[in-house]
């Protein structure tokens, strides 16, 4: 008996999106395919850049499921003659590749434990009525609880809360200037804290992987924090002066909601609160002893943890339906194809024909450059770890033409890759972009100046305090 959800007449309706996405895919791969032999390119690179041209294109275009489209990009290296099939698996499973399950289930945790729930009612509490401290205090708490989960859960965490705010105000959907503002705050806001420790997103540590493969430098947990916490703390306020300058709400106050006391803090909530103060320290620790202690290790051993008698911070099936599947899929496939770039000089070529021009300005403006180009690609590959795949690996190399350091040039890239509040084209921004509350050009006015003050942070940041931290 068939499904009352899923029939065969929806699974054989593709949507003109996904046709779409099909045949730009094949016709872009066989282009590149059946064009001539391209200068400087070698053979196996240039197949590899048909594959990775349709791969892109399946992905933004979800013309296949993206999980799938990871597989197929898996399976097709041994075909197209750029790996083998033994060398696209490995790269495949990843270290990044069980971090990222790792936080998917620390996510879970601190959500079932009630803790972000009594961290966003202390939050709003001390905001007050005033509509835009009420802005300012989602994007603070999308923030911080972005630093230390996914950006993914934490966007939706908090959109849950900032729907329920704009109900209980009877604001409808395309209407409000308020909502407009708190749904684009939240996502934008959950972008910036990612960036502040490594483990606020998965294309921090597919960025570190990328810059250890090719560069052959490893980034210090704290180090990290020393580029991040600051962009944080100072890209927070001045994208909420922004969003407020750009969509004044239209009522001055809220109406209070209901008081709730929530009195002192649950087994649970102490038990998740010891667990994750552990993990921090150790993934601070982990700066001084890299070969002790593992970011990766850390986080693996901690969702194990979660599990042991004592703790029983969750239960297996609700792990499996806590993980993301496709977007662990999508973080093996990029990485896989990311080491098939260097492996084929696919990356080597890119940097000789396009970023070769740079090589005689000043360092600074070639950070500045790099950031504002990662900034630009969002419009066309709006994919964050693709994003992260296609410029790490190049500006590796030019580092390294250039005799300076691969961090220098990469952690631009690898921090900038979460800059995508252009349009809302990501997984996190399309969370309430959902809601109808904006539309998607309404994105582009706040997220084009947020981005350009995001540059210039990083360009100083990167120039100035790198350097004190190791990475000349």
């Amino acid at each position: 008996m068939a499904s009352p959800h899923v029939t065969p007449a929806s699974l054989a309706a593709p949507s003109r999106r996904q046709v779409a996405g099909f045949i730009g895919a094949l016709s872009a791969g066989a282009l590149i395919l059946l064009a001539p032999p391209i200068a400087g390119m070698a053979p196996n690179a240039q197949r590899l850049a048909a594959l990775f041209a349709a791969t892109l294109i399946l992905w933004v275009t979800e013309a296949l499921p993206i999980g799938v489209t990871a597989l197929l990009a898996i399976a097709a290296q041994p075909i197209f003659q750029v790996a083998s099939m033994g060398k696209a698996g490995a790269a495949f499973m990843s270290p990044v590749f069980f971090f990222v399950l790792a936080m998917f289930l620390i996510a879970a945790v601190v959500h079932d434990s009630g803790l972000d729930r009594r961290f966003a009612a202390w939050l709003l509490e001390r905001a007050g009525t005033d509509s835009r401290r009420v802005v300012l205090a989602f994007m603070v708490g999308s923030a911080t609880l972005s630093t230390i989960v996914s950006d993914v859960p934490a966007c939706a965490i908090w959109a849950a809360m900032g729907m329920t705010l704009l109900d209980r105000e009877n604001l409808r959907p395309g209407t409000s200037n308020l909502g407009r503002a708190l749904m684009l705050a939240i996502p934008i806001a959950s972008f910036i804290g990612g960036i502040g420790t490594p483990a606020g997103s998965s294309v921090n540590l597919l960025g570190l992987q990328l810059l250890r493969e090719f560069g052959g430098i490893d980034i210090g947990f704290l180090h990290w924090m020393a580029i991040g916490l600051p962009m944080v703390i100072l890209l927070t306020p001045l994208a909420w002066w922004i969003l407020m300058r750009v969509y004044p709400p239209e009522i001055a106050n809220i109406t209070p909601p209901p008081a709730e006391k929530r009195g002192a803090f649950t087994p649970p909530e102490r038990k998740v609160l010891g667990l994750f103060t552990t993990m921090l320290v150790l993934w601070i620790a982990s700066t001084w002893w890299p070969a002790v202690l593992n970011a990766t290790m850390i986080a693996v051993l901690g969702s194990v943890a979660m599990f042991l008698p004592g703790l029983r911070l969750l239960q297996w099936d609700r792990a499996m339906r806590a993980v993301s599947w496709e977007a662990l899929f999508m973080i093996g496939g990029i990485t896989s194809l990311g080491v098939a770039c260097r492996d084929t000089g696919l990356a080597e070529w890119f940097v000789q024909h396009s970023l070769s021009g740079l090589g005689s300005w000043h360092p600074m403006a070639i950070i500045a450059a790099i950031s504002a180009v990662t900034v630009a690609i969002h419009l066309v590959i709006p994919i964050l770890p693709a994003v992260t795949a296609v410029m790490v690996p190049p500006v590796v190399l030019l580092a390294q033409q250039l005799d300076m350091s691969p961090a220098l040039f990469a952690l631009p890239v690898v921090f900038t890759a979460s800059c995508g509040f252009l349009l809302p084209l990501d997984a996190v921004s399309l969370i309430t972009y959902g809601t109808g509350h904006y539309r998607m050009t309404d994105m582009l006015r706040p997220g084009l100046l947020i981005s350009i003050g995001w540059v210039i942070l990083m360009t100083l940041l990167i120039y100035f305090i790198g350097p004190l931290v190791g990475l000349r």
